[in-house]
């Protein structure tokens, strides 16, 4: 199973990661990635990207150091309704958008609570991926998050960083892997996401890869393998609300 594309990249304008969009486009060729996506966080994390950054991401080139660069956020759920901190007028723009619930701007709540936060926030159209749903700070029940992904057509992430022993977000494979086998039952998406924050980070997704592999998904089923597949994933996301 080859990957050629990893959209959760942070840069500088997040103020705990460390690397230029340069930098990561940079190290993106260097392994052979043809696309990286601009994820930064949305102005209600601590240290996040500030409303401006999101407003003038279309200023960038489209192709930086030979690798296409599409352009997204990473933005906060806010709470249990799903509300997100950028405004849709604006994620209705973007390549793609991200969706996440992080301590610094919701702390867990209970696992009813916490999984109606993530199932609201996919009732978005402009929601395409929801965002490490299985890290260590939150108790979701897997089998509703999965039936919620395949009946609003979102993407559910395999974050690199959720599965890494080596991470503070790390939770076993276990969740994970009955994600898995849900999302392969009920034909729902996933991307592989290293969620760089250093330049040398981007592309590294060789644990969430054999996890993926491990459970003998389809290859259609792991966007990470095709752009236009990708892509059209998310196109069908925005016609089944619109």
């Amino acid at each position: 199973m080859n990957f050629v594309l990893d959209v959760h990249c942070h840069t500088v304008n997040s103020t705990h990661a460390y690397s230029t969009i340069s930098e990561n486009a940079e190290h993106a060729k260097e392994i052979g990635l043809t696309h990286i996506g601009i994820s930064d966080h949305a102005p209600a994390m601590p240290g996040g990207a500030h409303l401006y950054h999101f407003v003038n991401i279309w200023s960038l080139p489209d192709v930086i150091k030979g690798v296409q660069v599409f352009k997204g956020a990473e933005v906060n759920i806010m709470n249990e309704r799903g509300k997100v901190d950028l405004e849709n007028n604006m994620l209705k723009n973007m390549d793609f958008v991200i969706a996440a619930m992080h301590r610094g701007v919701l702390p867990a709540l209970n696992r009813k609570a916490d999984t109606n936060a993530l199932i609201n926030a996919m009732n978005n159209p402009y929601v395409h991926i929801i965002g490490h749903p299985l890290g260590a700070w939150y108790e979701i029940d897997i089998q509703v998050l999965v039936e919620a992904a395949a009946r609003t057509h979102t993407i559910l992430e395999v974050n690199e960083k959720s599965i890494n022993p080596g991470s503070n977000r790390y939770n076993g494979n276990e969740d994970s892997i009955k994600m898995l086998e849900l999302c392969k039952k009920m034909n729902v998406p996933v991307l592989a996401s290293s969620d760089a924050h250093f330049c040398t980070e981007v592309g590294s997704l060789n644990n969430a890869k054999a996890l993926i592999e491990s459970v003998g998904l389809d290859e259609s089923l792991v966007l990470n393998t095709s752009v236009e597949l990708f892509l059209n994933t998310i196109q069908k996301k925005r016609e089944t609300f619109l």
